[in-house]
């Protein structure tokens, strides 16, 4: 088994002194519910701080009043009206589905791991989630938390990234599954996140040392996902959720030193620009 270090990261795609609009990656964002309006909003703020554009669509006509508002704050991402969504994520060069949707109208609910055990939200869920799957089955696609929870395997777009947690590895491929085997029947990467990342593709599986307690925090795996897709954008499957899940420990790692395990997933995302800017341009030792 591989570790994966900070030369590494020099295999990253790095934009061109002459680049102009458009040329650093364009991505769409799909999540949001009106139980989780923030989880797409924290990938979204941290994908924005790496790509030239995100777009932002939500089914839940309220995520979009929640948008709107925080554009105030965040100009740098535009949000698209969800009979829209199709135009979008065919002009761009990777799409993240999944965070904030949800599986269960209330949060008590979410006991059974059976996808046909869903109610109205679940379904509704699933339903996008298979239509855009299949729709644009060669984009490139990262497929994180509610996605996941709703999705059959057969579903799965080749070269897509997954990010799920424990219970969401259940839920797709059953107990006791060999990620490898499934990085490679699949022909997709899978992180499976913990305080030693392993990322698995049909290749290979790769380690990835570093983190601390803090990420067990709500919220920061809807940064990791927003990460892996704005590397996605421009870098290979493997090396972005790599380079993602590296550049996250070593994020967190760097608050932990100030703070302990008092910070959020909003310090996260905003720690992580410059803790990728300091491992990009320090000398590996």
């Amino acid at each position: 088994m591989k570790t994966f270090g900070k030369s590494d990261l020099n295999k990253l795609y790095k934009p061109a002194s002459a680049s102009s609009g458009e040329d650093n990656g364009q991505v769409t964002i799909i999540g949001g519910s009106k139980l989780f309006h923030g989880a797409p909003l924290l990938s979204l703020k941290v994908a924005s701080r790496i790509v030239d554009m995100v777009f932002f669509a939500s089914p839940e006509p309220s995520v979009g009043e929640v948008a709107q508002r925080i554009k105030s704050d965040l100009f740098s991402f535009i949000w698209v009206p969800w009979g829209e969504v199709a135009q979008y994520v065919e002009k761009s060069d990777a799409v993240l589905i999944g965070p904030g949707l949800m599986r269960y109208k209330k949060e008590s609910q979410n006991s059974n791991i059976k996808t046909q055990n869903l109610d109205q939200e679940g379904k509704k869920t699933r339903r996008i989630t298979e239509k855009l799957l299949k729709k644009f089955p060669n984009k490139k696609w990262v497929i994180d938390a509610g996605s996941l929870q709703v999705m059959d395997a057969d579903w799965i777009p080749n070269q897509a990234v997954l990010t799920p947690n424990k219970k969401e590895l259940e839920i797709l491929f059953g107990k006791n599954k060999k990620l490898q085997s499934q990085a490679k029947k699949y022909n997709c990467t899978i992180v499976a996140k913990g305080p030693e990342t392993i990322v698995f593709s049909p290749e290979e599986y790769i380690k990835i040392q570093g983190g601390n307690p803090g990420l067990t925090k709500g919220g920061t795996g809807d940064v990791l996902a927003g990460l892996t897709l704005a590397l996605l954008a421009k870098n290979n499957p493997p090396l972005a959720s790599c380079a993602a899940s590296y550049v996250l420990k070593n994020a967190a790692d760097e608050l932990y030193k100030k703070v302990k395990t008092f910070y959020n997933a909003d310090d996260l995302a905003d720690n992580i620009p410059k803790t990728l800017h300091r491992l990009m341009i320090s000398k590996v030792p």
